[in-house]
């Protein structure tokens, strides 16, 4: 069979999973495991991304393609069977931006992936009937870019208001896997799913040769933890938000979440004030604490709403998704949304140019350049929203700046004057900043 009529006949699985939920809401599905066959783990293989390090078996994805129809069969036959041991996930620590702290990274093994593959493809095909427009990270066609949209046009449609910034304390890290488990079962109830799911969240983390089994959190690099993460929060805050907190308002309101980060926006300030109250015991409830700095009400009413004895200082400013938000005037005087690099993302990834360029400043002249080139598109990809073009050209001069740093530091022999580097510039010129985003009018 083709991979083509693969990936046909997988599609026509999950349209049928999707539409029973869709037509049936409050259905507990029993029965899921029978759809993952051997054309289902192709299909899983086919979307498993295979440049990843190797995990604790030190198996490559291209090791394991070499033997794939067997290799395949058998993590079926152990999946189904209940014999799967979910191996423990490698743990490295990469440097962080600062260069004087560690981040933790977690790597499963290929073969994991593929099956945390294989099972994220049945919860989605369920879960996505069921998710909130409010939600955005880690679903299929929606975007960081699409919630910082959605946030643009409510603040700008309704002139502002009380923004509440909600900050999770390590998420990830501290989910806690009875309620987990409790969520899930009033949908899913499928006992090889079920079991599966449960040996990746004990399946532990192997560091130095040392064998740890977190009693919380989800699978550290894990495909399918941020489907878990997004199960777990469509109950606890996005249904609970829309279905118990915004009919007793006096006012709209809105919530626009990416995974773990999430803005509210309330027109009224009583209503705010009330959320930002209950909140904490919110998350209380389900093991979850807010990071008491992080977490906080912002007022951010169009500057010329305010009457004149308010804060003097202006309207306040929020960060969502690396941008800070903030009102200031258009070019024809107009009070509009902004939004421009956050402080610390843009310090971040200048700190990690700044690493790059130290560890190759020996490579090719080229070869630098083009991964240099890479770095600015894709931060230019990304930060490149309308009126950000400040960040974006500060970002450019700082990168060219750094460059010609390290490269001055090839040798001995002294510096590169920066005529000759503006030389190199004109042959092997850096990406310029551009703006990959505008927002439609609200």
């Amino acid at each position: 069979m083709t991979e083509s009529q693969t990936s046909e006949n997988v599609s026509t699985k999950l349209e049928r999973i999707a539409k029973l939920a869709r037509e049936a809401p409050d259905l507990v599905f029993r029965s899921l495991a029978h759809h993952i066959d051997i054309e289902w783990l192709h299909e899983a293989y086919k979307r498993t991304r295979k440049d990843g390090a190797p995990g604790v078996d030190g198996r490559s994805a291209a090791e394991y393609a070499e033997s794939l129809e067997a290799n395949l069969q058998q993590l079926l036959d152990r999946a189904k069977s209940g014999t799967y041991v979910a191996p423990p996930v490698r743990r490295v620590h990469i440097p962080k931006a600062s260069g004087k702290e560690t981040r933790p990274l977690g790597i499963p093994t290929f073969e994991d992936k593929v099956l945390q593959r294989a099972v994220t493809m049945v919860l989605e095909a369920v879960y996505e009937q069921s998710f909130l427009d409010c939600s955005y990270g880690f679903r299929p066609r929606r975007s960081a870019h699409q919630a910082l949209g959605d946030l643009w046009k409510q603040t700008m449609a309704s002139g502002g208001g009380w923004i509440l910034e909600v900050d999770v304390r390590k998420f990830f890290d501290n989910l806690d896997h009875g309620h987990l488990r409790e969520i899930l079962g009033r949908r899913v109830v499928d006992g090889v799913l079920l079991r599966l799911i449960g040996k990746w969240l004990n399946a532990g983390v192997l560091e130095d040769g040392a064998l740890t089994r977190p009693a919380s959190g989800t699978p550290q690099g894990g495909v399918i933890s941020p489907m878990l993460a997004n199960i777990f929060l469509h109950a606890v805050l996005d249904e609970w938000f829309e279905r118990e907190v915004r009919p007793r308002l006096a006012g709209p309101a809105r919530l626009v979440r990416y995974a773990d980060d999430a803005v509210m926006l309330f027109a009224e300030e009583t209503d705010a004030r009330k959320v930002f109250e209950v909140l904490p015991k919110r998350f209380e409830k389900y093991g979850l604490t807010l990071h008491p700095d992080k977490t906080r009400l912002v007022e951010f009413r169009r500057p010329d709403r305010r009457s004149s004895d308010d804060d003097p200082k202006g309207p306040g400013s929020f960060d969502l998704l690396g941008f800070t938000h903030f009102w200031a005037r258009s070019r024809s005087g107009a009070w509009v949304v902004k939004r421009k690099t956050a402080t610390d993302r843009f310090r971040r990834a200048l700190a990690r140019v700044v690493q790059w360029c130290k560890a190759h400043r020996h490579d090719p002249i080229r070869e630098q350049r083009a991964a240099l080139a890479r770095k600015l598109n894709g931060h230019f990809g990304y930060f490149g929203l309308i009126g950000n073009f400040e960040a974006l050209a500060r970002f450019h001069y700082e990168v060219g700046r750094t460059w010609h740093k390290w490269l001055s530091r090839r040798s001995q022999r002294g510096s590169i004057s920066w005529e000759r580097f503006n030389e190199l510039l004109d042959k092997l010129a850096l990406p310029k900043p551009r703006i990959a985003h505008r927002p439609a009018n609200p």
